[in-house]
């Protein structure tokens, strides 16, 4: 690996194994129920006419991060914006872990 990128020394150099992100990414993305009830809320929602209620709460996306995208980010590829969010939220709660500061979407890519 001759070229090394942004993500790449950030997860060397604060000991963060990228197995470890996976993992962390399908924990924290997986659907819990309370997610599925915003989903069912706002499909009922939008079935009536006067609709008023509106939820400002999101759902988890309901897909992590997966191994082919995690090798992409860290050859320095091309990857998408969401992608990008689903690693930088893994890696913040692996650092908060290790008692150390989270860190922003530039520090990473």
């Amino acid at each position: 690996m001759a070229e090394s990128t942004k993500l790449s020394t950030f997860l060397t150099s604060n000991k963060l194994n990228p197995n470890r992100v996976l993992a962390v990414s399908h924990k924290l993305e997986t659907l819990q129920r309370s997610d599925r009830t915003i989903k069912l809320q706002k499909r009922k929602a939008k079935g009536e006419e006067g609709g008023e209620k509106k939820t400002t709460e999101k759902p988890r996306s309901g897909r992590p991060v997966t191994p082919r995208a995690l090798d992409t980010a860290l050859k320095g590829g091309t990857i998408s914006g969401p992608t990008k969010q689903r690693i930088l939220r893994a890696v913040n709660y692996l650092l908060e872990q290790k008692k150390k500061d989270k860190v922003e979407l530039k520090a990473l890519f």
